[in-house]
């Protein structure tokens, strides 16, 4: 079984590409089933269940905004993991870990690092890139995080819990979502616009 949640606008499925490589990555009717969804989908949020080649649809409530929220660290509950795995449908072990009102950003188990959040990945921005974390580090194969690589430049790096970069978080759902954490600069507006862009331009009915 494939899982997704994702996004649409009047304008399509935002980053339609992605997730029909995450849904049906070996095409069929599975993937002809997402492209029908992708034509006749009212705008708001979705999650999308695909197998034996049938596709199951749910709506789901967009929730309140999430940025500027208090952060909270906490270990990754995949830490044991290598490497970037499928979105896992719920319920799931990030759920265990989710305090409404709070964004959890999940670490590594000494908590120096940062993984992703509990509903994003992270990204940060250097001055001039996009920076990810590196891909053998324990997160959701994001696909938000794959559109910025392959729009590219975007460098895999570390991201330290006591470094002072930018960072963000990001995923299809919400785009881009505020991360207030004592002692990091702000996220560029300008780099901000440039994911949105991005999103934008990546949103598709197929």
């Amino acid at each position: 079984m494939s899982y997704t949640s994702l996004r649409v606008t009047s304008a399509g499925v935002v980053l339609f590409e992605e997730h029909a490589r995450r849904l049906a990555p070996e095409g069929g009717p599975a993937l002809a089933a997402y492209r029908r969804f992708a034509q006749t989908a009212s705008p708001g949020g979705y999650r999308l269940w695909a197998e034996n080649g049938a596709l199951r649809v749910e709506a789901r409530e967009e929730g309140p905004p999430l940025g500027g929220q208090p952060v909270r660290f906490v270990l990754s509950p995949f830490a044991d993991r290598r490497g970037r795995f499928p979105k896992p449908a719920p319920p799931n072990a990030y759920q265990a870990v989710r305090l409404p009102g709070v964004t959890t950003v999940l670490t590594s188990p000494d908590g120096a690092e940062l993984y992703e959040s509990c509903v994003a990945a992270l990204v940060g921005f250097d001055g001039r890139r996009f920076v990810l974390p590196p891909l053998d580090r324990p997160a959701v194969a994001s696909a938000a995080a794959a559109a910025l690589e392959q729009a590219g430049p975007v460098e895999r790096a570390p991201v330290l819990r006591d470094a002072t970069a930018p960072l963000a978080l990001v995923n299809a759902v919400r785009g881009v979502i505020e991360l207030a954490l004592p002692g990091r600069a702000a996220f560029p507006v300008a780099a901000r616009e440039a994911i949105a862009a991005l999103l934008r331009a990546r949103t598709s009915r197929g």
